[in-house]
């Protein structure tokens, strides 16, 4: 009996061995970028994979810099969301590491495919010469829960807007599209009541992680402890509800939500949200 628990410890020890902690570094332009977007180079002794890359082809070339620094070989890129500024970077990575696969949810390719025309036609001559001549479309990717270098990370509720990358190892959120910090939160692509009732959902799914570590996909400033973007963004979107229910114009909308939140940044962002979900404007 004693000869067979040893065994079973050495070779719970040998498996626990194969799996290495995995390092974090971000980049985020906050605000010398157009939009203060989050990328995660998440690596291990042997590799290295990126979330998410950029808004500007600008920034793609410093995240190309980083990943060179790091020294790992980067395996694949991973898109969490399909709104522009998580891949219109994407064209120097592609360029400079061609061996890494480019991927995503089928939810997230969907809406890139749905959108990106558009997309472009709308920023490209306001972000002038960081502007992608090329835009990728990643490969979508069936299986939600992967490994670096032995390390388990998952992409959960990929079919909502507000999915969101769990690295249970190291206890550690990325929010993507789902979570900020510092600034007005987007909600022009969350045009009904129902799809920001599920966005707060999957916060409080966030929350009920009890993680360590929150890295919003949004955020100015230095990076807030714990989860307390969360619960940041959560109330956010709460009051932005109730604020629609009181106002049937953008302007209530607006200057009710200043109130609440005086001197965050990215006034834009609530100016054009509040147009889009009172109605006065498509998008």
């Amino acid at each position: 009996m004693k000869l067979s628990a040893l065994a079973i410890a050495t070779a719970l020890f040998s498996s626990a061995a194969l799996a290495a902690p995995l390092t974090l570094e971000t980049y985020n332009p906050q605000d010398k970028g157009m939009f203060a977007v989050n990328s995660t180079l998440v690596s291990g002794p042997h590799e290295a994979v990126l979330f998410d890359a950029q808004f500007s082809v600008k920034d793609g070339e410093k995240l190309v810099e980083m990943i060179r620094n790091n020294g790992k070989p980067l395996t694949r890129i991973v898109i969490t969301s399909g709104d522009p500024d998580f891949y219109f970077g994407l064209e120097p990575l592609v360029k400079a590491f061609p061996q890494a696969k480019v991927v995503a949810t089928a939810e997230v390719v969907k809406h890139i495919n749905a959108t990106k025309a558009a997309k472009l036609a709308w920023w490209g001559p306001q972000m002038k010469d960081g502007a992608p001549k090329q835009l990728y479309t990643p490969q979508v990717i069936d299986a939600t829960t992967f490994t670096i270098d032995g390390e388990k990370v998952e992409i959960r509720q990929p079919q909502h807007y507000a999915a969101f990358v769990w690295i249970p190892g190291n206890k550690t959120l990325l929010g993507g599209t789902g979570v900020a910090w510092g600034m007005h939160v987007w909600t022009a692509d969350t045009q009904s009541a129902e799809s920001r009732q599920q966005w707060r959902q999957t916060l409080n799914d966030m929350a009920a992680l009890h993680p360590q570590r929150v890295i919003p996909g949004h955020y100015l400033g230095t990076l807030p402890d714990g989860d307390r973007a969360i619960t940041f963004t959560r109330d956010y979107l709460q009051q932005f509800e109730q604020a629609l229910k009181t106002h049937h114009d953008s302007a209530g909308v607006i200057g009710e939500m200043k109130q609440r939140w005086p001197g965050l940044a990215e006034e834009s962002s609530l100016e054009l949200s509040a147009k889009v979900n009172t109605g006065e404007m498509k998008w």
